[in-house]
């Protein structure tokens, strides 16, 4: 079993789930006391997030990388970001490491490919709905077509997601209009949704959407245990 670090903390209200997911799977797939190899960097979000909005993403990559870094010093053989929007400086970061990098949209989208399904919606942050660094990975690497909400929908995508879901916070009316947003999208033509940021699970569930739901934290968390577990499952 080989040993996964982390990148955490962009919110911590994700990385749990990471931590959970990996752990379920390699004990289904291994039985008994078996749990994951896993080192943990968790970074304060209060400076992430500041960044982020003041367009710094230079400093951002540096910041990342640094922790990268220290996770494959620490002993890790894999490396995950718990995080759809931080694979914006994804480039950065493989720079420094000698340990693959498991890309988030390339995990979520092998589960579309095997659904059979072409055209996908994307829920994200606005940097992850409007900027190249994802939409263009799945379009280009997997062949997917990507529809994204219309602007007045990604602003209230965002703002709930950081506003709300960073904090742990679950309102009632803002998970009516992300499904009324879903429905849009799937009148529009999206046979399956990407629910491309880690918080967005805690307020959508699939049994409340029409067409299927790709949780990409559950994918990529899925996929890395895997990963690790090549060769000795």
């Amino acid at each position: 079993m080989k040993t996964i670090g982390l990148l955490g903390g962009m919110s911590w209200e994700s990385t749990i789930p990471y931590y959970r997911i990996i752990n379920e799977t390699v004990k289904s797939r291994l039985g008994g006391l078996h749990s994951a190899k896993i080192v943990l960097h968790s970074v304060d979000f209060h400076d992430i997030e500041q960044l982020q909005h003041a367009g710094k993403w230079e400093e951002v990559g540096k910041v990342l990388a640094e922790a990268a870094a220290s996770l494959e010093r620490a002993g890790a053989e894999l490396f995950v970001i718990c995080t759809n929007t931080m694979h914006k400086v994804a480039p950065m970061i493989e720079r420094v490491l000698s340990i693959p990098l498991l890309h988030i949209a390339d995990a979520t989208a092998a589960a579309i490919i095997k659904s059979k399904i072409s055209t996908v919606g994307l829920l994200g942050t606005r940097f992850t709905m409007e900027e190249d660094f994802y939409v263009d990975r799945l379009r280009t690497k997997h062949g997917l077509n990507v529809l994204i909400p219309d602007e007045p929908d990604r602003i209230e995508i965002h703002r709930v997601i950081y506003d709300e879901l960073c904090l742990g916070q679950i309102v009632d009316k803002s998970r009516k209009e992300y499904y009324q947003i879903i429905e849009r999208l799937r009148v529009s033509g999206a046979q399956g949704i990407i629910l491309g940021c880690t918080e967005i699970p805690m307020l959508v569930d699939p049994r409340h959407v029409a067409i299927p739901t790709f949780d990409s934290t559950r994918l990529h968390a899925e996929f890395a245990a895997f990963q690790s577990l090549a060769g000795n499952a």
